[in-house]
């Protein structure tokens, strides 16, 4: 009988190592169909979810609650089970390269408690090689077994879309790959459980590996035109967003807006190509450079935030500016690699000590991952500027004069809005004689 027969029999188990934004969800989703053990190392975390807490409000607290999953922080318990699906953060170094140190971490820990006839299902970005040149000899050492003749390996590149509710994991068609036919098999039938969508099945693990790190640097690469082309329209006088309304008008215009790009997936995938790349002894100039274009964002927001405060007559040291939103993305507390903060560094350079204040955040993991502290929003009253960082539905649904009561009393040229998400209808921003700008 197949491993993945004995699973839809619930003869075995399937295993999720790391349960952030793209392993819980996953795990949720298997529960409803196998066995599932849920582990991750942070205590805390798993106390959450055994309480029946989302904190990455993926799936929702009543979801977690209801779910089957077997929560826990013991690596011991991955004895349990026989296919394995590792989802570990892989973020960068600050030399932009790959860190690689939580999915080594996790290999070394898997490795501890594999068992023969296993699986085991890297879905974490990785450049293409690191499956099986630096993963399958962390787990052969630490277990004892041979890969291909005691356990077989794969690779599934997540694809999850954190505070997205339409694109869902079972609605989006996944890529699976194994180290042979027989792996290919049986990884494709495991996910085809609970991927509506169905599978792609791509020739190889590192045909699968590259496929997910070139998915996300074609969008930065798309973005930074954009967001170069924002740049030069700022200083010709032109709304970058009225000339994209006018080019979405012909059918093959593809739609992207200017914006900063953080997150765990387009603002740090490029690199790992372009590591192994020149590893390889190639330099990537596109992708290379769309990254320095979409780096240099957030200081370029920064300075059109001391320039309008000049231009409205302020004291740039004494201004209060507070920022609306600090997560890297909308409706959603994800604030991993947040470029908002990195806008808030840049201004904290010129003598500025912004507020910062998101609903969606959470002030513990604001504070453990850039030692910053959100404030409550009764403490943002009384501002000189306003940062419209993020576009969560809560502020968009704001009019002109609910953002008003935030300003100190004064003329309306005495206000400065930054508007980054294009919030706001600028002709009314602007008939009302507000200092604004907007990306």
């Amino acid at each position: 009988m197949s491993l993945y027969q004995k699973i839809v029999n619930r003869e075995e188990k399937i295993s999720l190592v790391g349960l952030g934004y793209v392993g819980m969800p996953i795990a949720v989703a298997f529960a409803k169909k196998a066995e599932v053990i849920g582990f991750d190392l942070n205590a805390e975390k798993i106390k959450a979810y055994q309480d029946g807490s989302d904190p990455t409000k993926e799936v929702g607290d009543a979801a977690v609650a209801a779910s089957t999953v077997q929560f826990t922080s013991d690596p011991a318990r991955l004895q349990e089970a026989r296919f394995h699906i590792v989802a570990v953060p892989t973020p960068i170094n600050l030399d932009k390269t790959p860190d690689l140190n939580p999915v080594e971490s996790a290999s070394h820990i898997l490795g501890k408690n594999l068992k023969k006839g296993s699986i085991v299902v890297y879905e974490s970005t990785v450049y293409p090689g690191v499956t099986e040149d630096v993963c399958v000899p962390i787990l052969e050492q630490e277990s004892g077994l041979k890969c291909g003749v005691d356990f077989k390996i794969g690779y599934s590149p997540e694809r999850i879309n954190p505070g997205d509710k339409v694109h869902r994991l079972e609605n989006i068609k996944k890529i699976v790959s194994g180290m042979d036919e027989e792996a290919l098999d049986e990884i494709a039938n495991v996910y085809e459980l609970v991927i509506e969508a169905g599978v792609h099945r791509a020739s190889s693990i590192k045909v699968a590996e590259a496929a997910k790190v070139v998915e996300n640097s074609q969008r930065d690469i798309n973005i930074a035109f954009i967001n170069e082309l924002a740049m030069a329209f700022d200083r010709m006088g032109i709304d970058t967003n009225e000339v994209i309304d006018a080019m979405n008008t012909k059918w093959n215009a593809l739609g992207f807006r200017p914006g900063l790009v953080g997150g765990h997936c387009i603002g740090v995938d490029p690199y790992y190509f372009i590591y192994e790349a020149e590893k390889l002894g190639y330099h990537s100039r596109l992708i290379s450079s769309g990254r320095q274009i979409n780096d240099d964002m957030p200081a370029f927001v920064g300075d059109r935030v001391i320039k309008q405060l000049v231009l409205s007559g302020k004291p740039v040291r004494s201004s209060k500016v507070v920022f609306f939103g600090a997560t890297f993305k909308e409706n959603c507390p994800d604030v991993r690699n947040s470029k908002v903060i990195e806008i808030v560094r840049h201004l904290e350079g010129f003598g500025i000590k912004p507020v910062l204040v998101d609903p969606e955040a959470d002030p513990k993991e604001v504070r453990r991952a850039y030692s910053y502290e959100l404030s409550d929003e009764k403490d943002a009253y009384e501002a000189d500027c306003i940062v419209l960082a993020v576009a969560h539905d809560v502020y968009k649904k704001r009019t002109l004069k609910e953002w008003d009561a935030f300003f100190k009393a004064g003329s309306a040229q005495e206000k400065v809005i930054i508007d980054v998400k294009a919030i706001l209808d600028p002709r009314e921003v602007s008939a009302a004689g507000y200092g604004y700008w907007r990306l």
